[in-house]
């Protein structure tokens, strides 16, 4: 998709895309990268109230650099992080996977919420040009969602399918699915509902600042409006959602959507780079020392 994005534009363009990157303001970058940092600390932080319910209180270091660890993994493979992140956390802090596991699909259900609260505001301010965008590239959020919940009933009837097997394989499976269920049942025990609430408001909140910060490196998006900016960023997460990290996808569905506002391909893509560099750049620092570091702080266990 990179290779794609480069060849088909003219070596002036190449070049406005170029220019357009290399002046931008870094104070908004660096400004950037601290919003984004902070959104995965408090997710990490946010973890463990789903985690008290099970018994289980991990130490914060250990749950942020599962977190970063499995941003990282997402780069490879797409959502592999949130198993490593299970395996991570069960390596260091004796939380059994499926469990641990259960409370990270709780935490995407409800950061799926949000995307869907952002999309519906998105929806509000932006209708008729996320309709032709989501038309024009053969999106489709309600087939998603209805995919999903296809799965979910598949989940089910296979679990009592299974329920009273006295197949030694279905008992580990069902042994495996009772740990999930009681990991994902753990949102609904915590005793700090409002806590968990706030924060996963504070990561959305960061998220969408992250990516505004950024519409002013680039001159011909530093006047976007707020509703315009929404449209990008939904679009940017699906980018994100459907590749390993949005590696070359994401700048040119960035660039795509705001080509919709008269905004030229090369500032649009430019800003797409910004955007997708700024919080790569982020995990693979932050990403890659935890990988590191993880084994030596836990030296002892």
């Amino acid at each position: 998709m990179i290779w794609y994005s480069i060849k088909n534009a003219t070596p002036l363009e190449r070049q406005e895309l170029l220019d357009n990157i290399t002046s931008a303001n870094p104070v908004f970058i660096l400004l950037s990268m601290l919003c984004g940092l902070l959104s995965h600390l408090s997710r990490a932080y946010r973890w463990k109230y789903l985690l008290e319910p099970l018994g289980y209180k991990p130490k914060f270091l250990n749950s942020f650099m599962a977190v970063m660890v499995a941003y990282l993994a997402n780069f490879g493979i797409p959502r592999s992080g949130e198993v490593l992140r299970g395996v991570t956390i069960s390596s260091y802090e004796k939380v059994p996977f499926e469990k641990a596991f259960g409370t990270i699909i709780s935490e995407r259900i409800a950061d799926f919420i949000m995307l869907l609260l952002v999309i519906s505001a998105t929806m509000i301010f932006q209708t008729e040009y996320l309709l032709a965008y989501f038309e024009d590239n053969n999106i489709n959020p309600f087939f998603t969602i209805a995919v999903l919940l296809g799965i979910l009933a598949v989940g089910i009837f296979f679990l009592k399918l299974i329920k009273k097997s006295k197949i030694p394989i279905f008992k580990k499976i069902k042994k495996f699915a009772k740990g999930l269920l009681e990991g994902m049942r753990s949102i609904l025990k915590m005793k700090h509902k409002g806590a968990f609430l706030l924060h996963t408001l504070f990561i959305w909140a960061m998220y969408i600042c992250m990516f505004y910060a950024l519409i002013f490196t680039v001159p011909e998006t530093a006047g976007m409006p707020f509703g315009v900016v929404l449209l990008a960023f939904v679009v940017g997460s699906f980018a994100i959602s459907a590749t390993n990290g949005g590696i070359g996808v994401y700048p040119i569905a960035i660039g795509a959507s705001l080509m919709l506002f008269g905004v030229s391909k090369q500032a649009g893509e430019a800003f797409g780079w910004i955007t997708w560099g700024t919080q790569t750049l982020l995990i693979i620092i932050v990403g890659g020392f935890s990988f590191l570091f993880l084994p030596i702080f836990n030296r002892k266990k």
